[in-house]
């Protein structure tokens, strides 16, 4: 099983969407393994930005993402990583089709209400930055026989 790196950013949170996100999640059968509510530090942010550290938006993004508290979570999942890049959507909500979460929900790419790795060597980054060891719980939930051959 693979595990991802989700966090719902501050904007998806003082609007009251954390429910309806993890909804989509749920339903579509993945495991959380991780989740708490944390109001990120200029530190952590930045070192989660880091690939953005030479571009003219990072220092917005750091501002943003320690604008207010954020919900990370980690999941697991057969092949979590691309289906969860397809139930977030377009990262420019304009481009995000409608029944994704940036479809449904967002209007600015300045606030796109959520982040999920892009790749596997970026969930194991993300989630290691987020996560001690014993934050995550591992388990099979009892629907895992109807999910998976």
């Amino acid at each position: 099983m693979e595990r991802t790196f989700i966090a719902i950013k501050p904007d998806g949170v003082q609007r009251g969407l954390v429910g309806e996100i993890i909804r989509r999640f749920e339903n579509k059968g993945f495991t959380l393994v991780g989740m708490k509510f944390v109001t990120v530090s200029r530190e952590l942010a930045e070192q989660h930005y880091d690939v953005h550290k030479d571009k003219p938006f990072f220092s917005s993004l750091v501002s943003f993402i320690t604008s207010g508290p954020v919900v990370a979570m980690v999941w697991e999942g057969k092949d979590v990583i691309a289906s969860a890049r397809k139930i977030i959507g377009a990262t420019k909500p304009n481009e995000a089709d409608p029944g994704t979460i940036r479809g449904d929900f967002g209007i600015d790419i300045g606030r796109n209400l959520i982040h999920g790795s892009d790749a596997e060597d970026t969930a194991k980054k993300e989630i290691d930055l987020w996560f001690q060891p014993q934050e995550l719980v591992s388990w099979e939930p009892s629907m895992t026989q109807w999910l998976y051959e």
